[in-house]
């Protein structure tokens, strides 16, 4: 098997798609660094299904998609394919027939990648199984990656045995036995689960043997208490009708009685009616009369009260008159009275009036003498206080300036030795120290500042990130873990349904198998593999086909194998050649064939065509009738007919079913399928999330550090910085307060001289006019006592003057008061004399008009009253009668109410004597109703127990019954269902038990059986690569030995580790050689490797750079000895390397960013040379 193709597009730098084609063994691929040499490495290894980004030179697995250049866009699909020439078959199994293979696989932006094997998708698994034992992989020995040779040499003894196990074509076995290892680990806990099981279900049979036979106890007994219940309800019955008629004639006997009493009560009530018509005439009367005599009584008492009533008001008026006679008397002398008074008063008005007059006019002399002294008082005391006044002020002025002047001069003083001091702290301030040193710190705090943002914004922005980065795996691991889970049940249920039908092939058996692959068969499909067939005709074409399902298919016809197959000693096997195609006969009939429901190789056309469908048996008679003597005919459920023969078969549940088992594992591989890939798209999501999560955790904690030390330096500085603002503040604003002190100083020493000057001038002007006031104050005191006595004089005059004419005035005013009241009382006299003659005169007439009609009224009232006598006798009359008449109304009621009460009670007793009647019956219903539900008949019961049974006989049999059912206690009528389906059960469970038993011990034995053959294998490819190193070792070095030694003792897990010692060395350790020693040790032992199983083409990625002229030579020498068996494709730079080609690639990298292909054969390009 060789590789003839790489095609790529949209994969790293190879955007537009390009082709490799490699014709030849020694293929060397060159260009400047950077063109993408490499990237054709990582494009093979990642097609061979490579899943780790960081393989692959990235941190993500679409880093391999072409991102984008200068000119070109990014794209969002990469694909690579192999293409392998397979002619010679050494790739074996299914693919042995395929001259040429293709794998291919495409990923997406959203990491979905896709693979293809030979235009089918497939698994990455599937990819990986195809290489197993072939040396090829994405970590195989056949990939030399750049910089990865002189590590081959370091590996870990345990991958340096992966190698090993590679090469010797034991690495399937490996994952087989992983995989068979799971399996049994699966079936142990499958067994161990079932065990358990089987434990429980023992304990629950005893368990429901137990109730099961109680509840067969308890359902005989229930059926005789069933029984007993019957024949006493029927007992019941009897006794219940003799009952039912005794109640019914006392019913009709007390019907009777009631009639009686209701006659009697009828009369009564006749001759109640008869009685209460007599009495409404009665009353009637009685209110005729009753009216007459209330009428008669109420004219009498109307003209008695009119009577009474002028009497009354007669009376009335009388004493009225009396009284205004009286009246007007006493007013009239009182005018008198008050006209003699009134007369009085004027004549001493007349008198009074001169004398007021006099005694007003000496007043107003005396007042108007007593102004002019006070006015002469007043002009001297405004004089006298305007001199205490100016007095006073001089005084307290000249206190004030002459304080003033004392504090002017201190002031001064005070102000000459500030300004000295002033002087002497402003030279002892400087600010341009502390200036400079502010300016330095205060550059390096704000360098350190745009340092700390810097880090808090790469700080946030991961902080932010990591949660999201959290749920994102976490989301991963939960999806992948449920994945696998999935996956992995598909895996089990899929090895249980490959075990069946392998049991049903036969290739479970070691002899059958192992001639299957003598004659080549082992490798070729099963005809139940070609087949696909409706569901509901499954059963149907199994049982048509019988045992030819697994006949195995060819297509290169039959006689090839029959030699072979008389060789089978023991068994049965059926060979089909799928390509030859039979002849059908359409027929003419309308019944559907078997051929129609059925998509098979064209050999079984002709077959079924021959057989008929039907839905079921009776169709299937139908059709059998007119068959002729090769058909046959179907049905669904299997029942095979033909003209005169039948067939049908029916085989145990495990050996049933091939075709839906068959049908099931194609699901479960397009199932699978879909699976894995998802998880390789999980796997590499959670590798790329795990690593961006790792990076940004370290990049946080190192973002954290330089935060905190970046911190504590800004608070030192920023500490600095401040006290030296604060210093540098407080210095100049002592020297600002300096400054204005000084100022200050200077004008308020300036204002202080001219106020003093000012003070002293002004303080000898004050003294000066104190003087001049105090002379004038003397000659005021003088002229004080004259004003006062003239003062004086003049009160006490006006003051008697005043109250002679105050007194005669009151007087006057009291005498003017006196005569309005009394002219005022005059007035009122004379209006109640006129309304007292008015009210005589009215009095007179009403008395007048009382008396004239009095007389007519007493004698009207005599007549009413003889009236009302002969009405009251009419009344007493009538009453007596209407009271007779109500007596025999009151006997005719009480014996009404005796007869209601008798009749009550016998329609009381009727209505018991019926209830009872309905209880009686609606029992016998009741009990009838009950048998009927039992299923019994009364009069039936009756007749079977015969005239002797008794209640009580009865009732002690049936509680004798129930006893002995609540002896039994709890019972579980559903424990006989359940123990027959739980005893089903565990006879299932134990078959299970068996057969897991038997597929354990078969797996076991299977391990055993890898294990030997690993170790055989295993230790002669060690013991043979050990040889081929030893020679490989010294012709590479030209000297010196190397060889493999084992780390363990147990062939099965000991790792390997190499020893090498160049010419002249006896180093330790593979670790003291030099890089260009362990690259060609490591060119060793590939190349050894390569001797003893080689793969169909080895890729070298400038292994030859370590290596000087000398060891090229012989690295190519090897390469061109080994190239006759095994393609090499190597990157190299190495001019001797490159001479070795027989084709170089060039990759160019013309355009920035996109990688090209420059392809020259070197053979070619020599010829042509030659004949220029």
């Amino acid at each position: 098997m060789r590789l003839i193709k790489i095609k790529l597009a949209g994969f790293k730098s190879f955007v537009d798609p390009i082709t490799f084609i490699i014709p030849g063994n020694l293929v060397g691929i060159v260009g400047p660094n950077g063109c993408g040499k490499s990237n054709i490495i990582d494009a093979v290894t990642w097609v061979m299904g490579e899943s780790s980004a960081k393989h692959l030179r990235g941190d993500a697995l679409t880093d391999v998609i072409f991102n984008g250049s200068r000119e070109r866009q990014p794209v969002g699909l990469a694909t690579v394919e192999l293409i392998f020439d397979n002619t010679e078959g050494k790739l074996g199994g299914q693919y042995a027939s395929y001259s040429e293979i293709s794998i291919k696989r495409q990923i997406n932006r959203e990491g979905i990648s896709i693979y293809t094997l030979n235009g089918s998708r497939c698994r990455r698994r599937d990819i990986q199984s195809i290489f197993l034992g072939t040396g090829l992989g994405p970590r195989s020995y056949s990939i030399i990656e750049q910089g990865v040779v002189s590590r081959l040499v370091e590996a870990k003894p345990d991958e340096l045995r992966s190698f090993i196990e590679e090469a010797a074509g034991i690495s399937k076995y490996r994952e087989r036995r992983r995989e068979t290892e799971n399996r049994m680990r699966h079936t142990r806990e499958n067994l161990d689960r079932l065990n358990d099981l089987r434990e429980e279900l023992s304990k629950q049979l005893g368990h429901l043997k137990r109730q099961a036979n109680a509840a067969e106890r308890y359902k005989l007994l229930k059926q005789q208490e069933r029984q007993l219940s019957a024949e006493l309800l029927a007992l019941d019955w009897q006794e219940l009708q003799h009952t039912y008629s005794k109640r019914g004639e006392k019913v009709e006997a007390e019907a009777t009685r009631v009639e009686q009493v209701l006659a009697g009560l009828r009369q009564v009530e006749s001759s109640l009616e008869t009685q209460r018509q007599e009495q409404t005439s009665a009353h009637e009367h009685l209110n005729e009369a009753q009216s007459g005599y209330y009428r008669i009584g109420s004219e009498i008492s109307q003209l008695e009260q009119k009577i009474h009533h002028a009497g009354e008001r007669l009376r009335s008026l009388e004493s009225d008159l009396a009284g205004t006679g009286n009246s007007l008397s006493e007013i009239r002398n009182q005018q008198e009275n008050d006209n003699r008074r009134l007369r009085g008063l004027a004549e001493k008005s007349e008198r009074l009036e001169p004398q007021l007059k006099g005694f007003r006019n000496e007043s107003n002399q005396a007042y108007e003498s007593l102004n002019q002294a006070e006015e002469a008082m007043q002009g001297w005391q405004i004089e006298w206080d305007s001199c205490n006044t100016a007095m006073s002020g001089f005084a307290r002025q000249i206190e004030v300036d002459g304080n003033r002047v004392e504090y002017l001069e201190g002031e001064l003083d005070e102000s000459r030795h500030r300004r000295e001091a002033i002087s002497r702290e402003y030279e002892e301030i400087d600010t341009g120290e502390i200036r400079r040193d502010l300016n330095s710190r205060s550059g390096q705090l704000e360098e350190v500042l745009v340092s700390i943002q810097k880090i808090r914004m790469e700080l946030e922005r991961i902080q932010q990130d990591l949660p999201q980065s959290r749920n994102l795996i976490h989301g991963l691991q939960l999806k992948l873990t449920e994945s696998r889970a999935l996956l992995h049940k598909l895996e089990g249920k899929r090895a249980s349904l490959e075990a069946l039908q392998q049991h049903d092939a036969g290739t479970d058996q070691d002899s059958y198998a192992g001639w299957l692959n003598r004659a080549g068969l082992a490798h070729l499909p099963r005809l139940v593999q070609q087949i696909t067939v409706h569901q509901e005709w499954m059963l149907a074409l199994e049982t048509v086909l019988g045992e030819r399902l697994q006949d195995i298919c060819v297509s290169s016809g039959i006689t090839g194998f029959l030699g072979s197959m008389a060789g089978l000693a023991k068994g049965s096997v059926g060979i089909v050649d799928i390509e030859q195609k039979s002849q059908i006969h359409e027929g003419a009939s309308r019944v559907s064939r078997l051929s129609e429901k059925v998509e098979s190789p064209g050999c079984l056309d002709q077959f079924l065509q021959q057989v008929y469908t039907a839905v079921d048996l009776n169709e299937a008679l139908r059709i059998c009738e007119n068959l002729q003597g090769h058909e046959s005919v179907v049905t669904q459920d299997g029942i095979w007919l033909g003209r005169n023969w039948a067939r049908i078969k029916r085989q145990d549940e495990q050996h049933a079913g091939v075709l839906l088992r068959e049908q099931q594992l194609r699901q479960i591989d397009r199932d699978g399928l879909q699976m894995e890939t998802g998880i390789s798209v999980l796997e590499q999501n959670l590798a790329e999330a795990n690593g961006k999560m790792s990076d940004a955790e370290v990049a946080l904690q190192s973002f954290q550090a330089d935060l905190n030390r970046g911190q504590e330096e800004y608070a030192a500085l920023n500490s600095f910085v401040v006290e030296l603002k604060t210093q540098l503040h407080q210095t100049e604003k002592r020297h600002l307060q300096l400054d204005e002190e000084q100022a200050q100083l200077d004008l308020q020493e300036a204002e202080d001289r001219q106020e003093l000057d000012s003070l002293q001038q002004r303080l000898n002007r004050t003294v000066a006019d104190c003087s001049k006031l105090e002379g004038q104050k003397a000659s005021l005191g003088e002229m004080r006592e004259c004003h006062r006595t003239a003062l004086d004089q003049a009160r006490k005059r006006w003051q008697a003057t005043h109250e002679q004419s105050h007194e005669i005035a009151l007087q006057m005013e009291s005498i003017t008061s006196q005569r309005a009241s009394v002219e005022q009382a005059i007035q009122r006299t004379n209006l109640q004399i006129a309304n007292l003659v008015s009210r005589t005169d009215n009095i007179t007439r009403e008395m007048d008009t009382i008396k004239a009609p009095l007389a007519e009224q007493e004698k009207l009232l005599t007549t009413r009253l003889n009236e009302k006598i002969m009405a009251e006798k009419t009344l007493s009359e009538a009453r007596n009668r209407v009271q007779m008449i109500e007596m025999n109304l009151r006997r005719l009621e009480q014996e009404r109410s005796t007869v209601e009460q008798q009749l009550q009670e016998c329609r009381s007793q009727l209505e018991d004597a019926r209830i009872n009647a309905q209880e009686s019956r609606i029992r016998l219903q009741t009990i009838e109703e009950q048998l009927q539900t039992q299923g019994f008949i009364a009069t039936d019961l009756l007749q079977q127990i015969g005239t002797e049974a008794s209640q009580l006989n009865w009732r002690e049999r049936l509680d004798d019954v129930e006893r002995k059912i609540q002896r039994l206690g709890p019972i579980n009528l559903a424990a006989i269902d359940e123990y027959g389906q739980l005893a089903e059960r565990k006879e299932y469970m134990d078959r299970q038990n068996q057969d897991l038993s038997e597929a354990l011990k078969t797996l076991e034995n299977a391990i055993h059986k890898i294990d030997r053959e690993t170790r055989t294998r295993f230790r002669e490819t060690f013991d043979e690569l050990n040889r081929n190193l030893k020679e490989m070792f010294p012709v590479l070095f030209g000297g010196g030995h190397a060889y493999l030694t084992l780390t363990g003792e147990d062939i099965l897990d000991t790792g390997v580790t190499i020893m090498a010692q160049p010419p002249g060395k006896r180093n330790s350790t593979i670790h003291l050689l030099s890089g260009g020693e362990k690259a060609l040790t490591a060119v060793a032992l590939v190349f050894a490797i390569f001797k003893l199983n080689p793969a169909p083409f080895c890729i070298l990625d400038e292994v030859d750079a370590p290596l000087d002229d000398t060891n090229v030579v012989r690295f190519c020498e090897l390469v061109k000895q080994m190239s006759v068996d095994i393609q090499f494709i190597f990157i190299t730079h190495n001019k001797i390397s490159m001479e070795m080609a027989q084709q170089l690639l060039g990759v160019t990298m013309h355009e920035a960013g996109v990688s090209r292909l420059v392809s020259v054969d070197m053979d070619e390009a020599v010829k042509i040379a030659a004949t220029a």
